[in-house]
């Protein structure tokens, strides 16, 4: 058997995936021999995938859509960062246990902190649009960085609730229709949300009341300013985009299965933009 590390990212589909361009990158960047590659792998043949990844050839894995939860749920260890989310995205193996993360948590907040860096100073809660695992882990972060006050409005108030009785009711619940009040005095604004993506309608919400230094962030990436960060910009806020935490939420990963703890650089950065524009043409 190779003794060269091989990773993966699983998903069904997996033709979106850009994690091979960043990690294919990384592993040209640091001369590590090594590959990464995408693996279609359907709901009905996941557990048995993820129970024998070493016999696939592989030393660990990315986790996207639909298989987070079975990734957790089949781990032998989770870390923290998984538990808070109740799914996984990062798999590692550690002498033959599954081992589990969710490295979304430390993508956005890593890059939050690099573009936002004094967010912490403003005297207000912070208000996460949306109620799937993405805003889960960005919920995690806050609290975890000592935030008080976290609101979640979802289109589908009893997601919302779900997700507030996970965390065992320290964050605050609102209804879709109270955003506009709720983004008033808000520090941080976080879009979670699908609307805004390409192709998709925008957020109708009103920015207008936000406090001076606000920060707003929308993970979504494609297109890269949304149409939420573009009106933000335009009325002095701060803006956050969502390429920011799909680079960084890969670091953690690259480091367990290749050793080394890769830089996200404007180089790397620039190869993910032309890939996104190339899409489009």
């Amino acid at each position: 058997m190779s003794t060269v590390p091989r990773a993966c990212v699983i998903g069904w589909p997996i033709e979106h995936s850009r994690s091979p361009l960043i990690h294919g990158f990384w592993l040209k960047s640091y001369g590590i021999e090594g590959s990464y590659t995408k693996q279609a792998v359907h709901t009905d043949d996941i557990e048995a995938f993820l129970l024998n990844i070493a016999g696939h050839g592989f030393v660990g894995a990315n986790v996207t859509v639909p298989h987070k939860r079975v990734a957790f749920s089949l781990a032998d260890h989770r870390e923290p960062s998984a538990v808070a989310v109740g799914a996984a995205n990062t798999l590692w193996l550690d002498d033959g246990h599954l081992c589990a993360e969710n490295t979304d948590t430390f993508g956005f907040m890593t890059y939050l902190g690099l573009k936002a860096p004094r967010w912490r100073e403003l005297d207000g809660p912070v208000v996460i649009l949306g109620a799937g695992g993405a805003a889960r882990a960005i919920a995690f972060g806050f609290l975890e960085a000592g935030v008080s006050d976290v609101y979640i409005l979802n289109r589908t108030r009893e997601r919302a609730d779900s997700l507030a009785a996970h965390f065992s009711g320290r964050v605050k619940t609102y209804d879709w229709q109270a955003r506009n009040t709720a983004a008033e005095g808000a520090s941080v604004l976080v879009n979670t949300t699908t609307l805004g993506m390409s192709g998709m309608p925008e957020i109708d919400i009103d920015l207008a009341d936000m406090p001076a230094g606000g920060v707003i962030a929308d993970i979504v990436y494609s297109p890269l300013e949304t149409e939420l960060l573009s009106r933000a910009r335009k009325i002095g806020l701060v803006t956050v985009d969502g390429l920011g935490m799909l680079l960084h939420q890969a670091v953690p990963g690259f480091e367990r299965w290749f050793g080394v703890r890769p830089r996200v650089t404007p180089e790397l950065r620039n190869l993910v933009v032309e890939d996104l524009r190339s899409l489009k043409s």
